[in-house]
């Protein structure tokens, strides 16, 4: 069993570098799969389920070029951040036009406000345009994940 108290908020294996996405449905699954492929979502359709269900509510797209779909949900293991970079972008419903940057924020349903937390912490952080800067040069999905570990505070 995993100590989820050791376990980073993102890793380079679940950051992709360069994401091709038409629409945020598809760039939601691509990310959603990173998590499950790391064993941190237990089933991938029914997480998806919860993340367009809290889409459903909101857009999660911010100003700046940023993506946010997020859900607590029943099939995630431990509190997690996929990242990815789009050169292209993504529509995911901001006023000012595409996300470029992209986190799929997914919480264990018992995990209390971690999530929000997690989204607060994130959201502070994005308001910064050295912050959105550094993550858009980043070249690696280990330059991301050590970005946003040593920047985003659980």
């Amino acid at each position: 069993m995993t100590d989820i108290q050791n376990v980073a908020l993102t890793s380079e294996d679940i950051v992709i570098v360069g994401l091709v996405a038409e629409t945020k449905e598809d760039a939601t699954r691509q990310l959603a799969q990173t998590l499950a492929a790391a064993g941190r979502v237990t089933d991938l359709e029914g997480f998806l389920v919860d993340v367009r269900a809290r889409e459903e509510q909101m857009a999660t797209g911010l100003p700046g070029g940023i993506g946010i779909p997020h859900a607590r949900s029943a099939h995630v293991t431990v509190p997690s951040v996929a990242v990815a970079t789009s050169v292209k972008g993504v529509n995911f419903g901001a006023a000012d036009g595409p996300a470029h940057l992209i986190f799929l924020i997914a919480a264990p349903d018992g995990a209390d406000d971690k999530h929000l937390h997690i989204l607060a912490s994130l959201a502070r952080k994005l308001v910064h345009e050295d912050f959105r800067q550094s993550l858009r040069e980043a070249r690696t999905g280990a330059d991301i994940a050590e970005i946003i570990i040593r920047e985003v505070k659980q």
